[in-house]
């Protein structure tokens, strides 16, 4: 407990006070106010306000009855009350008889709970150090701290200006000032006020200090010209506040801190702050709650810095309920944080929430729309375009609203160009989104975005029947190149699940199996198995709900395919049969058809080729018209490979891939075209016709490359290195092969194995 024996004047009494309240942990001055209200003698209403004031260190006089309720309100012993007003009592004495002036050591205390940010605090040493001790300053340095509500930017500050200190820097002057640029009952401090205060601490008689702002800021530069000063502006509100608080001296510290970017103040260094990592969360819970509750649940522990989302106020606010309350386990508070978030993050009558809330209010009408529609968004992070698909604006407009809650510290933006809420605040928005009078209309706009910008990028990388266009977006982007459109879909895939679930729940199923029928040629080029299963299975259920059973057997069709490709044989099989039930229901030939050939595949894994060609001939006999050419030239393309080493099959076996190859390219699907090109080349090998099916490897490898196909380009080097082997060409056989594993190992493909198989065995029997 701070010493009030030891205060000189009103200032340094008022600063005792101050760290009186950080020794009874902080509480609110709403808290605080209810406390002294049932203290004080005679009773009397005690608002937040007057206890803000009580804090002030620029006061002319305290109420000793008010100090006295207060002190006993923080915890201190009737004796310590005693020490306290006979101090108050002296401060105010020596005030009347013209005792000591300035008391400059006015930092808050240090709070011993200090924890991490062991980087950070570096920087500012050597920025505030480096720059005096090199004896060639001529600027102030100016560093201002920044970053969301509740990450621990004051703390730091204050941190970092006592070790400043202790090392012996600005030992001259210490001036601080909260500027209450964010506070939920005042108004944000005037600079004027506050150079007054400044002034008076710096030994300008009262009857001395100019009426005016800018005659204070120049009586204030020259006290403090050649001075070694630190001054520490606390909660600003944007660089108008703090501007005429500068001092000119290049001897002189200043260090700012503030939710809002204060890049546009000359000669600023920022000093952008994140959220603790988990070793520091950790850190903090244990100086707080004990280490020895954090040793003993440390799964709990870590859960708790995780729903805390790893900002400092809120693990500190954890912690300190968990000190309140002995009894509880550290999984007892995870649950509660769990099933809370926002509402139990709380202690002492301290809450987080009311911190993000004045940031939220702090903003004008426009951008709080805007952080209420974040709350729309259910992918992972924004862009500009995904921003202007929910406030239907322009991406010029979202961009700059972005940028403006990103200056607000409202938002991060990891990577150039997509923006990411910190997941409370993302809570908070989500909880503000959900208010609104039409919650789901926004989540429309951008699943209809997504949905038109996912079909013009299919179409462009080849995905073929597709069922139709989708209804028009504002600002859709366009896609030059193949690879434009498949970075799309790569950059946007966590988006475009996220849309897909939350248009799942939003009921908007016609959205739903569009944006899996939009992804399914981006799955299988990539092979993404998991996410090519989840978007189908979602898009069935939703294609069912939606009551089209013509679109219910189309999201079958492709469901089956994705079984298929992972291996689910019996899922698989299952499907081909509902949905030849389906269209033989619809009277449709051409889908029937389809049916058989997808049953004559798996039918051929199961290692019944008979069945197979028996199926895939009953397809072709269904086969009629233009609009069935594509699907003739797959089923002729899977009849083809049953028999691959049936040599009396041969003649028509080439004949129907050659046929294939021709619709293929007529048809435009370079993948298929990729797929027939390779099956000719390893009919070529079982014939010995090694140059044309090394030449036809190297066309497949060409393919796929241009697509970045890496499954086809790994079949095309695993033929080529085939094609090395059998004429005895082992080196480049191996290199083939080697290649070839790393792109089957890169997709998780199990021919990798075969190719494993084939290197062991090639150094093997090397010489």
């Amino acid at each position: 407990m701070p010493d009030p024996g030891g205060a000189k004047d009103l200032a340094e009494f008022v600063a005792l006070l101050g760290e009186l309240r950080a020794w009874a942990g902080m509480p609110s001055y709403r808290v605080l106010a209810k406390r002294v209200e049932a203290l004080i003698r005679p009773p009397r209403t005690i608002s937040p306000s007057t206890l803000v004031n009580a804090f002030k260190t620029g006061r002319q006089r305290l109420d000793l009855d008010l100090v006295v309720a207060l002190v006993r309100a923080l915890g201190a012993s009737e004796g310590a009350v005693d020490s306290w007003r006979h101090a108050c009592i002296k401060v105010h004495a020596q005030a009347k008889t013209g005792g000591p002036v300035g008391a400059f050591r006015q930092l808050p205390a240090d709070l011993r709970t200090f924890t991490g940010r062991q980087e950070e605090l570096a920087q500012l040493i050597v920025a505030a150090t480096q720059h005096h001790d090199s004896g060639g300053a001529r600027t102030v340095v100016v560093s201002a701290i920044e970053g969301m509500a509740g990450v621990g930017k004051t703390q730091l500050a204050i941190h970092a200006a006592h070790q400043l200190v202790r090392l012996g820097h600005f030992t001259d002057v210490q001036l601080h000032v909260n500027l209450r640029g964010f506070d939920p009952e005042l108004p944000p401090a005037d600079p004027s006020a506050v150079l007054e205060a400044f002034l008076r601490h710096l030994g300008v008689p009262a009857q001395q200090i100019p009426a005016g702002v800018d005659e204070r800021a120049a009586m204030y530069r020259d006290r403090l010209q050649d001075r070694s000063a630190l001054v520490l502006l606390d909660n600003a509100a944007d660089e108008d506040q703090v501007r005429d608080l500068i001092p000119a001296s290049p001897t002189c510290l200043v260090m700012i801190t503030s939710r809002r970017s204060l890049v546009a103040l000359d000669g600023v260094s920022p000093h952008q702050l994140d959220v603790f990592t988990e070793t520091e969360s950790l850190d903090l819970l244990s100086q707080i709650a004990g280490p020895d509750r954090v040793a003993d649940e440390p799964e709990a522990a870590a859960q708790i810095a995780e729903y805390c989302g790893h900002l400092p106020l809120a693990v500190s606010l954890a912690a300190a309920r968990l000190r309140s309350r002995p009894t509880w386990t550290l999984q007892h508070l995870a649950d509660k944080l769990r099933a809370g978030r926002l509402t139990a993050i709380r202690a002492d009558g301290r809450a987080l929430r009311p911190a993000f809330n004045l940031s939220y209010q702090e903003l004008d009408a426009p951008l709080r729309r805007i952080f209420r529609l974040l709350g729309h968004h259910p992918g992972p992070d924004a862009t500009p375009a995904h921003l202007a698909a929910l406030a239907d604006i322009t991406a010029e407009e979202a961009e700059d609203a972005l940028e403006q809650l990103q200056d607000e510290h409202l938002l991060a933006q990891p990577t150039p160009g997509r923006y990411e809420l910190h997941d409370l605040l993302r809570l908070l928005a989500a909880e503000l989104a959900a208010a609104e009078p039409e919650p789901v209309a926004p989540l429309t706009r951008l699943a209809t975005w997504c949905v038109a910008t996912g079909y013009a990028a299919a179409a462009l990388i080849g995905t073929p029947n597709l069922t139709g266009a989708p209804a028009q977006a504002a600002e859709t982007p366009g896609f030059e190149s193949y690879d434009d459109a498949l970075t799309w879909f790569d950059q946007e895939r966590n988006t475009l699940a996220a849309v897909q679930h939350a248009a799942a729940e939003a009921g908007l199923a016609r959205h739903v199996w569009q944006l899996a029928e939009t992804q399914k040629q981006f799955f299988v080029v990539c092979r993404h198995l998991d996410d090519f299963l989840a978007a189908q299975q979602l898009a069935l259920v939703a294609a069912r709900a939606d009551g089209d059973r013509r679109i219910e057997a189309q999201m079958l069709t492709v469901l089956g395919g994705a079984y298929w490709m992972a291996g689910r044989l019996d899922d698989s099989e299952d499907c081909c049969l509902q949905v030849r039930r389906l269209y033989q229901a619809l009277g449709d030939a051409t889908g029937e058809a389809s049916a058989l050939m997808a049953q004559g595949v798996v039918q051929n894994h199961r290692g019944h080729p008979e069945r197979c060609v028996d199926l895939i001939t009953q397809a072709l006999a269904l086969l009629a018209g233009p609009d069935t050419l594509h699907l003739r030239g797959q089923a002729l393309m899977n009849r083809a490979v049953v028999y691959k080493t049936a040599q009396h099959r041969r003649p028509q076996d080439v004949a129907d891939l050659r046929e294939a190859l021709t619709i293929f390219q007529h048809v435009g699907d370079r993948r298929a075209e990729a797929l027939a090109v390779g099956n000719l080349a390893d009919f070529h090998l079982l014939d010995a016709d090694l140059d044309l099916a090394l030449r036809l490897y190297h066309e497949q490898q060409k393919l796929a490359r241009e697509l970045a196909d890496a499954y086809v380009e790994a079949e095309s080097l695993r033929g080529a290195g085939d094609v090395h082997a059998a004429a005895h060409r082992t080196a480049q056989a191996r290199q083939a092969w080697t290649e070839a594993l790393a792109l089957y190992e890169k997709i998780e493909h199990p021919k990798a194995a075969e190719v494993r198989q084939r290197l062991q065995t090639a150094a093997e029997t090397a010489p």
